[in-house]
């Protein structure tokens, strides 16, 4: 047993990390072609696999495949080296997987995969093409520090229990499109060197603190947060049924957000490119305070309880379609310039304020927060 591996190791060489065969004492890699037809002969469709720092090529992966008829049990791969090919085209686990620290060479394909119980890929690396297109996790996935350097292909593919991604890096393009997931999908602290495609996802998504070095095209349902990522392309946003949350998100190219019946929190974001908010059905936005936004327009939106206090670049704003809370239907505006402008004038009645020639009674409501303090004008 080697200072590192919770497991006896292959008795061939030193370096060698493969889990021994009993009673041969060495790895399915390093066995005889005797001893390799002998060891293939306990594998059953159900039971353990066992390939726990193994060096697997193409051809021996195959004949386990084949020896567990596609169905293996538990399998236990961890450290395991993958230098050809690795498919495990509809293969059905059993049980839990665990391919923590697993390094795959070549292409590492999982298309259409089921896995019945649990899976990792904690810190694992994909040198090539990663393929989980069509898979069916009915536990939870993980890919947490993992590396592909190559396309992650996830389209279609369901996470009953959640996916978690954190810190993971997708080097090539990343796509999700149609990917289900009943629970969490977290990609807390991820880096994405390429396009990623999330779209027509169904279920939440956890993007804080990413980093988007191309463009990101996102969608979810039930909640989208992304606080503290950063875009340093274009970044578009289409949710339904959603709450959003964008606080402090930083985007160097365009934004474009749709929402469907949803709400968004834009706080503190810095919007460097131009930026559209758009709202279908009842859609609010909470707070724009602190935003730094030169050219934001927003349509459509329910502003009655956003707060804009700190707003940097107030000329930038555009508004068409929003309502305020004037009154106690509210009150639909389509400003396009000046925007935002709130000022009282000594010739008004005592308690009266206008709005853009709209005037406000004494027992009116006050105006929306932070709209007088964005020209630093007195109400």
């Amino acid at each position: 047993m080697t200072k590192d591996m919770d497991w006896a190791t292959c008795s061939h060489s030193p370096s060698c990390t493969g889990v021994a065969r009993q009673p041969y004492g060495r790895c399915l890699s390093h066995l005889s072609p005797e001893q390799l037809a002998d060891a293939l002969e306990g594998l059953r469709p159900g039971r353990q696999l066992d390939l726990r720092g193994t060096t697997v090529d193409g051809e021996l992966l195959v004949k386990v495949l084949a020896a567990t008829e596609g169905r293996p049990g538990r399998s236990r791969m961890d450290l395991a080296r993958f230098t050809g090919e690795a498919r495990f085209t509809e293969v059905r686990f059993q049980g839990d997987v665990s391919l923590d620290g697993a390094r795959f060479d070549r292409l590492a394909s999982f298309f259409g995969a089921t896995f019945m119980g649990n899976v990792s890929f904690t810190g694992a690396r994909f040198a090539r093409q990663l393929s989980f297109h069509g898979a069916t996790v009915r536990g939870h996935a993980c890919f947490d520090r993992a590396v592909v350097a190559s396309d992650a292909l996830f389209g279609e593919a369901v996470f009953a229990r959640g996916l978690s991604c954190e810190r993971a890096r997708f080097d090539g393009y990343a796509t999700f499109d149609g990917a289900w997931f009943g629970e969490l999908a977290a990609f807390r602290g991820a880096r994405f060197g390429r396009t990623l495609s999330f779209r027509k996802v169904r279920g939440r998504a956890g993007f804080e603190s990413a980093h988007f070095a191309s463009s990101a095209y996102l969608s979810a349902t039930g909640r989208l947060a992304a606080t503290g990522a950063r875009a340093d392309g274009a970044l578009d946003l289409a949710v339904e049924d959603c709450s959003l949350d964008l606080r402090r998100v930083e985007v160097r190219g365009t934004t474009a957000i749709r929402l469907t019946g949803s709400h968004a929190d834009l706080e503190s974001v810095v919007l460097r490119g131009p930026a559209t908010v758009t709202g279908r059905g009842f859609c609010t936005i909470s707070s724009l305070r602190g935003a730094a936004a030169p050219d934001l327009s927003l349509f459509g939106l329910d502003l009655s309880a956003c707060r804009f206090a700190g707003l940097a670049h107030p000329s930038g704003l555009r508004l068409t379609g929003c309502t305020f809370a004037f009154t106690s239907r509210g009150v639909r505006l389509s400003l396009r310039w000046p925007p935002l402008r709130w000022f009282s004038r000594r010739r008004a009645l005592p308690g009266q304020h206008r709005w853009r020639g709209w005037t406000q009674g004494p027992d009116g409501p006050p105006p929306p927060d932070g709209l007088a303090e964005i020209h630093g004008e007195q109400r």
